[in-house]
């Protein structure tokens, strides 16, 4: 790997670091429950971010796949609290 690649990977998981923070702040400040809905599909997708770096940064397949899971199951419970914040219920 190059030190340029290197440096950008390392400068990318500290702003992305950074960003889980504030999200984490919305997360445990937020005015209202949207909010924290809002912040916690934010943190999975910058989870997800992290996983696609961390693959390219050790080279490996794995965490492509750990990624596609996770994003798959944000959005499986990101409808779910919708779903629960519109009607009260997650199953009819």
């Amino acid at each position: 790997m190059s030190p340029f690649l290197s440096i950008a990977i390392g400068a990318t998981l500290v702003l992305y670091l950074v960003a889980m923070g504030i999200g984490l702040m919305r997360l445990f400040k937020g005015p209202s429950a949207q909010d924290r809905v809002l912040a916690v599909d934010f943190m999975y997708v910058v989870g997800m971010l992290v996983m696609l770096v961390l693959a390219i940064r050790y080279d490996s397949e794995m965490y492509f796949e750990g990624a596609l899971l996770m994003v798959l199951f944000g959005f499986i419970g990101s409808v779910a609290l919708a779903k629960f914040l519109l009607r009260g219920e997650v199953i009819e």
